[in-house]
């Protein structure tokens, strides 16, 4: 079966496809090998983030976009990251209705993904999720985060333009706007532009962009937005061609994947050796002893975890792990 999805992405089978990405979310000891085996096939879409904090009207604006790709002959996948259900643990579809007529399309590919826990908006193995949709041969990703606030910045680790939607009225927009937003946005999309305040908020990011870092090669733009009725979805299509061109004409998309991919490695490893570390030191009775009397009060944990340290409990486990690691990449 794997064997077979793996040749179905190769083929363009989004059934196969959607497989895949379902075995990548549970894990498993095959993952790496997928991986591997679609390597090659992988770095040819295009990755479009779009974030920002919840009831910005993120679903709608994607459709809209999806909508133009489309007519302009793109195929587009959509990944969606919601919260996790507290009763099953998938994802909680609450604002996929907004995608519906997009399903019947067969060169639109739509996944909601459960955050599962994991901060920054998005879920922990988005990052093999979008090399497998990039390896089944799609133009364009569209990534939604969930709802973020002022410190889930992930999505910048994974996409080539991010797109940050703020709504006018919010109490936390200045906020949310000093608090790294501005670090990690190519465009900002001020949606809902009905409202009021629209147009103050429009003013304020602008001065925030001429007081902050340098634009050298970008001057981040700034659109207003009624994603409702497709006003100015156009223009920020036109606004993310744009910084594709400049991306790729620069050289600097080469740049950005590098970053990320060095970046996705370095997750990953920390990842590893936390996990061997973690299962090491659950099954030392040492630590249990010690866990013991931590519960019934006879040592404070801060006490209790200079004694770890210095009988170098987990450092030891730490040097095991690098050891077999680096016999592993001799041979």
């Amino acid at each position: 079966m794997r064997n077979e999805s793996i040749r179905g992405i190769q083929s363009g089978d989004d059934l196969a496809l959607a497989r895949l990405i379902s075995l990548v979310e549970r894990g498993g000891a095959h993952v790496p090998e997928i991986m591997r085996t679609l390597a090659a096939q992988a770095g040819r879409a295009y990755r479009i983030g779009v974030t920002g904090p919840p009831g910005a009207g993120k679903s709608t604006l994607i459709s809209g976009l999806t909508t133009l790709l489309r007519e302009k002959g793109f195929s587009v996948a959509v990944l969606a990251v919601d919260p996790t259900s507290p009763f099953r643990g998938g994802a909680i579809l609450g604002d996929r209705v907004r995608m519906q007529k997009h399903y019947t399309d067969e060169g639109v590919f739509i996944r909601s993904l459960a955050t599962r826990g994991v901060k920054g908006g998005l879920t922990g193995t988005i990052g093999e999720i979008i090399d497998l949709v990039d390896a089944a041969g799609k133009d364009y990703i569209l990534l939604e985060t969930v709802g973020v606030g002022q410190g889930e910045l992930d999505i910048v680790s994974h996409v080539d333009t991010v797109a940050v939607v703020l709504v006018p009225g919010a109490g936390d927009s200045i906020q949310i706007m000093k608090a790294g937003i501005m670090e990690i946005a190519d465009i900002f999309v001020v949606n809902k532009s009905d409202l009021a305040g629209a147009d103050e908020l429009v003013n304020n990011l602008n001065a925030t962009i001429d007081l902050g870092r340098k634009q050298e090669r970008w001057r981040i733009p700034v659109l207003k937005c009624r994603s409702d009725r497709n006003d100015g979805i156009r223009e920020l299509l036109d606004q993310v061609l744009k910084h594709r061109y400049l991306l790729e004409s620069l050289g600097l998309l080469d740049e950005r994947r590098g970053r990320q991919r060095l970046q996705q490695f370095r997750s990953m490893l920390e990842q590893k050796i936390l996990e061997e570390i973690r299962s090491k030191l659950l099954a030392d009775d040492r630590i249990k002893d010690i866990g013991e009397k931590i519960e019934k009060g006879e040592i404070s944990p801060y006490v209790a975890l200079g004694r770890v340290l210095e009988a170098g409990l987990p450092l030891s486990s730490l040097e095991k792990t690098c050891n077999r690691t680096e016999k592993r990449s001799k041979k």
